[in-house]
């Protein structure tokens, strides 16, 4: 009789733990990483991965627009790290994902301009790469469940 209790009264046996199993998202199936690697290479994939179409829709032309607007305002892509902030700096263009690698590729944003619109361009860059990023994890929290 000790037995039958321990079989039922233990924890994570019996009926209640195979309803558990079975109400878990089916999100976690799957290699769960796809939609924040995708969403980080190219913005707003993430998201189109899901099934989020506005929402990825939004986001891309977001990153789109900051990054060609601080491209347009001659904004430069950190390449080489000279101090703390260039690090930051370089972090966050390297958020742009596959943008940052096309522009290093094709050259833009390349030239060192020395006015306040080309810095403001540079910042527009980095704050595209760090919402491409934010944008990845909210994708792969989607993903995983922790956000619906």
């Amino acid at each position: 009789m000790a037995t039958e209790e321990n079989k039922n009264g233990a924890p994570g046996s019996g009926p209640q733990s195979g309803a558990k199993a079975a109400s878990q998202p089916a999100a976690q199936q799957g290699f769960v990483y796809l939609p924040l690697i995708a969403g980080w290479l190219v913005p707003g994939a993430g998201h189109f991965l899901l099934g989020k179409w506005v929402r990825g829709s939004l986001l891309a032309a977001s990153v789109l627009g900051m990054f060609v607007t601080g491209l347009a305002m001659h904004g430069q892509l950190y390449t080489s790290v000279h101090n703390i902030l260039d690090i930051l700096c370089l972090a966050g263009d390297l958020g742009n994902g596959l943008l940052y690698m096309a522009g290093r590729v094709a050259g833009w944003g390349a030239e060192q301009a020395q006015t306040t619109v080309a810095d403001w361009g540079a910042r527009f860059i980095v704050v595209a790469g760090l919402l491409n990023v934010i944008a990845a994890v909210d994708a792969h929290n989607l993903r995983t469940g922790r956000k619906s």
